[in-house]
């Protein structure tokens, strides 16, 4: 099953605390607020809203508060890990980055900006996969990126 193009009728909802029992990541590197819908083993559709609280504004930069790319991949990562990682054979595992492909930034996130997070599960063959994901602020595209993952294996 694809992304869904329109919000569908009966999403599949996660709060942050739902999230935490799914993703191993915790304050300040859990970067998902809320999963909006998502469909396991396929996608995910996440949102992240960015206060000026956050501890990595206070060096990136001071005066001039600018999300790290890095850190919008990371929270598209997690949420393309919420479809991942709510499978039932992969519940209690870690998806691992394996690499970064094709990363476009376009706009800059900042304090305030509602980033919604998109990730879809293109191909996986065995523990390793890949994901195309993206992250928009007001429907324009803040990142585009395919993202590479490893399961753990217990």
């Amino acid at each position: 099953m694809s992304l869904p193009k329109e919000p569908r009728e009966n999403p599949n909802k996660l709060s942050a605390k739902e999230i935490a029992g799914i993703l191993p990541h915790r304050y300040p590197f859990a970067l998902v607020d809320v999963i909006e819908d998502y469909e396991p083993g396929a996608w995910a559709i996440g949102r992240k809203c960015v206060t000026m609280n956050e501890p990595f504004f206070q060096g990136h930069f001071p005066g001039e508060p600018i999300m790290p790319g890095v850190l919008l991949l990371e929270a598209l990562a997690q949420t393309g890990a919420v479809a991942l990682l709510s499978m039932p054979e992969n519940r209690g595992k870690i998806a691992l980055f394996g690499g970064v492909n094709k990363a476009r930034f376009k706009k800059q996130v900042v304090p305030g900006d509602v980033v919604e997070l998109k990730c879809e599960l293109v191909r996986q063959e065995g523990p390793l996969g890949i994901a195309s994901a993206e992250a928009r602020v007001d429907g324009k595209i803040a990142v585009k990126a395919e993202l590479m993952f490893a399961v753990s294996m217990d």
